[in-house]
């Protein structure tokens, strides 16, 4: 499935999910409901995958953790917050460079409109 129609059932998915709850809930009740919506469209899901840092020779285990990962091909950190800055695009770049996947979608959910809430981010 190419990256453009992954991230687009993605989106529908998260436009449902943000529709049936609104805002202001907890970053983990979106997390869980977002993924059973993109399991229903079809596509594989992890949630909360350990994500290593690699140092010259040395591997650190640092804790990081990618909110979800879709068909091994696009990252999704979620947010539950005011407004998207330069920080929130700073980590999921990171996370882009460290899992070698080029494509990631930023979502806040702590929006009115979920439009204004998203950012795709591309490596």
């Amino acid at each position: 499935m190419e990256i453009n129609e992954i991230t687009r059932l993605i989106l529908e998915a998260a436009y449902k999910v943000h529709s049936e709850l609104g805002p202001g809930l907890l970053e983990s009740s979106y997390q869980a409901c977002l993924a059973y919506e993109i399991r229903k469209r079809g596509l594989h899901v992890e949630t909360e995958v350990a994500l290593p840092l690699v140092y010259e020779e040395i591997k650190l285990e640092c804790g990081y953790r990618i909110d979800m990962l879709v068909e091994n091909k696009v990252i999704i950190e979620l947010k539950v917050v005011e407004a998207l800055n330069d920080v929130h695009l700073a980590q999921i770049l990171t996370y882009l460079k460290f899992s070698h996947i080029n494509t990631g979608l930023l979502i806040n959910f702590n929006v009115k409109s979920l439009k204004a809430g998203i950012r795709r981010v591309v490596r």
